[in-house]
């Protein structure tokens, strides 16, 4: 409850915050598209002089930082029109420690957007994260799921990318990195008879995202989105190279992801999101691939009442899962919303999620107990948003293979929050 309670505090304090701009523009009904890009809460970033203030890093949380309160941002054009400077400072109030990133940044081509870059990071991930590229470069002021990881891993990493626009449809990224990983938790990784607990990574990747039928710009500070059209389709790959700057591993890592979404002439709409991921080679734990779970490790359904993400399977356990192959469905179909009053709107969403995959040499991972997904992952379940302020309620139930003999232990109930700004 202590935990519902810090969260529900930072998600209304974001619900605060984000009422000024939507008031300001409801005033103008005129306002051009350009003046709307210009709303903090879609690009992400405040301007102060010829600094913008990067509001993802003003305040998070999540289990193992507890509260984290920090600052960041990146130089714009009233200071340097080709080249860019920018980081972040953070530090957590549950591990008493501090990370950063600081770096810079240079346009090389003003018609395709070719930014180089070069950052140093010294900070926290999740363990069993895919992350790709090109979509860290679409704006969210707030990723509800974040709030409930407990599973990371400390690193520092050197990273060098080049970000381009080949045609306003395309991103793309190339990023070459080295990084030292710490482990947080107990885990240790077997590989040719030595045993890892931490372990250099040099890897290159490659990452592009096409969206064909998509309406959006990308300004000098990011990439936004203002349509949702179909289809958004991503690739990546990774390439880990052992030996290069004292890599210890060698492996390749897969990812394609195709999100399409429907919008009706009834206002109503269906989401589905497909996505397949694949690794061969010595991959250790930490950069392999979980399905985002989203369930505490907590006894009781109301012990795990917290916040339900935007993808993430709701009655999954953190980890429960990993996986080297891993595949995955979600479908959202949202029904027209339900109208009381100008300001009474809810809306119903049916989800379904599922997810299948499987691991090789599971006993070079050490430490952490898991599961694979060798069988059929199933769970559905609704959400009833927007009651008040943004805020509604989430409901899912696991069923199929990997339902567990208790009832309650298959539930899920939670919070969500979809910004209304």
């Amino acid at each position: 409850m202590r935990n519902f309670l810090i969260i529900f505090s930072l998600l209304l304090g974001y619900v605060v915050a984000a009422q000024e701009p939507a008031i300001e523009t409801e005033k103008d009904t005129t306002a051009s598209k350009k003046e709307e890009k210009k709303n903090p809460f879609n690009t992400g970033f405040y301007p102060i002089g010829f600094f913008d203030v990067d509001l993802r890093y003003l305040i998070k949380y999540n289990n193992y930082e507890g509260i984290r309160l920090g600052i960041g941002g990146i130089t714009n054009d009233r200071l340097l029109e080709n080249y860019k400077f920018g980081g972040y400072i953070a530090h957590g109030f549950k591990d008493h420690d501090f990370k950063f990133s600081l770096g810079g940044s240079a346009r090389i081509d003003k018609d395709t957007k070719t930014w180089i870059n070069l950052y140093y990071i010294d900070d926290i991930r999740e363990i069993g994260t895919f992350k790709y590229l090109t979509d860290a470069r679409v704006y969210s002021v707030f990723e509800p799921r974040l709030v409930n990881v407990t599973q990371f891993f400390k690193h520092r990493t050197w990273q060098a990318n080049i970000q381009s626009e080949f045609d306003p449809k395309i991103l793309s990224e190339f990023r070459i990195s080295h990084s030292n990983v710490e482990q947080i938790e107990n885990y240790t990784f077997t590989n040719d008879g030595k045993i890892y607990n931490g372990y250099e990574l040099g890897e290159i990747t490659a990452s592009i995202r096409v969206s064909p039928k998509k309406d959006f710009t990308t300004t000098n500070d990011g990439f936004v989105e203002y349509f949702d059209g179909s289809p958004k389709i991503s690739a990546q790959v990774t390439q880990g190279l052992k030996g290069i700057g004292g890599s210890d591993f060698n492996y390749t890592k897969f990812g394609l992801k195709l999100d399409y979404y429907i919008k009706r002439t009834d206002l109503s709409s269906t989401s589905i999101l497909l996505e397949g991921d694949y690794a061969i080679g010595d991959v250790p734990l930490t950069h392999l691939f979980h399905a985002y779970p989203n369930s505490p490790t907590k006894n009781t359904i109301l012990q795990r009442f917290s916040v339900a993400g935007r993808k993430s399977f709701e009655t999954m356990y953190f980890g429960e899962f990993f996986s080297d192959k891993l595949a995955t469905l979600q479908i959202k179909h949202s029904l027209r919303r339900f109208y009381f009053s100008n300001h009474f709107k809810p809306e119903l969403v049916i989800i379904t999620r599922h997810a299948i995959g499987n691991m090789e040499s599971t006993e070079k991972h050490a430490g952490i107990t898991f599961n694979t997904l060798d069988q059929f992952y199933s769970e559905s379940g609704f959400e009833l948003n927007k009651l008040i302020f943004g805020f509604g309620l989430s409901f899912a139930y696991r069923y199929g293979y990997y339902h567990l003999p208790e009832l309650e232990d298959n539930i899920s109930f939670k919070f969500t929050f979809y910004a209304t700004f």
